[in-house]
């Protein structure tokens, strides 16, 4: 499950190269993306509109998705192939022929992607709070640790206590800092120990990351904490709790470190104004694992830069999706796969962008919030039939 960086002023996982420090977002030339939701355009021959839960999808032309004949198709497809591990209807019949063409042109996935699939642009239900589509990122931090704690790393990171029942709200996250019961509790459920509170905060919120941990014999390993669960404490936003008492503008992460920089005093307020507390469970990081990110809500493996997180009661788990988005951070036009959600992704016209991990992909989630616009590629009525 995703948490964003996105989340701190509203509310949140690759092939990849060999080093963290490589990954970043693979941006399209700056374009103009069409206006979040002009009214639906008429159905092409044989296409009906959907009416989802949280939105109408409206079928359109191919010409209407900006930059569709730019993409890097091949990109995409590593997200798609990874969908396919787990498809579900009514993409398991267009499986086999999304592996074919794994080894096709760029020209011939589309001209299969146009023949196959149906584009409906994504709008809102009438009567629902969303006006406008909004694009935030999250990613993986790389952070280091120690197996053992020490006078420098006496953070911890834990695997969710014993015993504890799901879905009942149990200590939060000052309770767990302060009272005894909680640290009882937590006793022996430490995974590895963080040299700094704050990071410790943002692996909570992006709900998964990277470790080079130092273990008990002086080696070096690489792990991945993926997402096992909460407190089930409501998510407070941090940077909403400094917007809110005026003590910043600027409420991503660099702002919001910069505020602790001058205000140390503080830093445990602001902590705890975020009850939520995230558990994690250790997982290799090697190989293959090493090149994709942690496994979405879907259940496969993230893909840095077309794989993102949906509101699924919008769009289901496996669906392809043209996004496209322009603002001061980036500009993008592409093909991405709906495979993850989070507690802040909520509305008809609403993803989140995986950014990958390490440095670059932190900054840029930390920063972005744009507009956007998606349409949903769904199978065309003769082919869901057969």
């Amino acid at each position: 499950m995703a948490a964003i960086v996105g989340m701190l002023a509203a509310c949140a996982s690759p092939p990849a190269p060999n080093s963290p420090a490589d990954v970043g977002p693979l941006a399209a030339p700056p374009t103009t993306p069409v206006p979040p939701h002009p009214a639906p355009p008429s159905p092409p021959p044989g296409a009906d509109v959907i009416e989802r839960a949280a939105s109408v999808w409206s079928p359109v032309d191919w010409a209407e998705l900006p930059g569709f004949d730019a993409d890097a198709l091949d990109e995409a497809w590593n997200a798609w192939l990874k969908s396919c591990e787990r498809p579900a209807l009514p993409w398991r019949g267009l499986c086999d022929a999304v592996r074919r063409l794994s080894l096709g042109s760029d020209d011939e996935k589309r001209a299969w992607m146009r023949q196959t699939l149906q584009p409906y642009r994504i709008t809102p239900r009438s009567g629902t709070a969303q006006t406008a589509g909004l694009l935030t990122a999250y990613y993986e931090p790389v952070l280091t640790a120690s197996r053992q704690r020490t006078a420098e790393f006496t953070v911890p990171l834990y695997a969710p206590p014993a015993g504890r029942p799901a879905g009942q709200p149990w200590f939060t996250r000052q309770d767990i800092d302060t009272l005894p019961q909680a640290r009882a509790a937590l006793r022996g459920r430490e995974i590895a120990w963080l040299n700094d509170p704050v990071d410790a905060l943002i692996l909570h919120i992006q709900g998964s990351g990277r470790l080079q941990v130092r273990e008990a014999d002086g080696q070096l390993r690489s792990v991945r904490l993926a997402f096992a669960g909460t407190n089930d404490q409501p998510y407070r936003s941090v940077g909403k709790w400094l917007l809110d008492q005026g003590l910043v503008r600027d409420a991503s992460w660099p702002g919001i470190k910069a505020w602790i920089a001058r205000n140390p005093q503080r830093l445990n307020e602001l902590l705890w104004s975020n009850p939520r507390v995230v558990f994690f469970r250790e997982e290799p990081l090697q190989g293959l694992d090493a090149a994709f990110g942690p496994r979405g809500a879907q259940g496969v493996p993230l893909t840095p830069g077309r794989s993102i997180a949906v509101d699924p009661l919008s769009i289901p788990y496996g669906t392809p999706v043209w996004l496209s988005s322009a603002g001061p951070q980036t500009s993008l036009n592409r093909l991405v796969l709906a495979q993850d959600t989070g507690s802040a992704i909520v509305g008809a016209v609403r993803a989140d962008w995986f950014a990958g991990w390490g440095p670059e992909a932190g900054e840029l989630a930390g920063r972005l919030k744009q507009p956007l616009a998606l349409w949903a590629l769904w199978p065309r009525a003769e082919v869901r039939k057969q």
